[in-house]
């Protein structure tokens, strides 16, 4: 009996294995737009406008309807924009589950 060698996988399988369990965390919960909405009022109404009911915000931060109606919208690259620390907003110490609930709640402002 011949026995033929097992195929040779590129290094691109691997890379895309390492992606996946990367990304688990956020696949292995469903992302809680309510607790998003509750984080959104308490943290970010300060500057965005975070909701219909709410009237004034700052003119620097766009409101959350905006930010869902953007053509490139995606929940994800949301969710990972909130963990990345930037000096124009206030650092409040988001979790990946935090992060994809407020980016859920967002999405939803469309």
């Amino acid at each position: 009996m011949i026995v033929q060698p097992a195929p040779r996988r590129p290094m691109f399988c691997g890379f895309v294995s390492a992606i996946a369990v990367l990304a688990l965390p956020f696949a292995a919960r469903a992302a809680d737009a309510g607790h998003g909405e509750v984080m959104a009022k308490r943290w970010c109404a300060f500057c965005h406008i975070v909701s219909s009911e709410q009237k004034t915000g700052s003119t620097q931060a766009p409101p959350f309807s905006a930010i869902a109606k953007m053509p490139a919208f995606d929940a994800g690259k949301v969710a990972f924009y909130l963990l990345s620390p930037h000096p124009q907003m206030a650092d409040i110490g988001l979790t990946r589950s935090d992060a994809a609930d407020l980016a859920a709640y967002i999405a939803q402002q469309k």
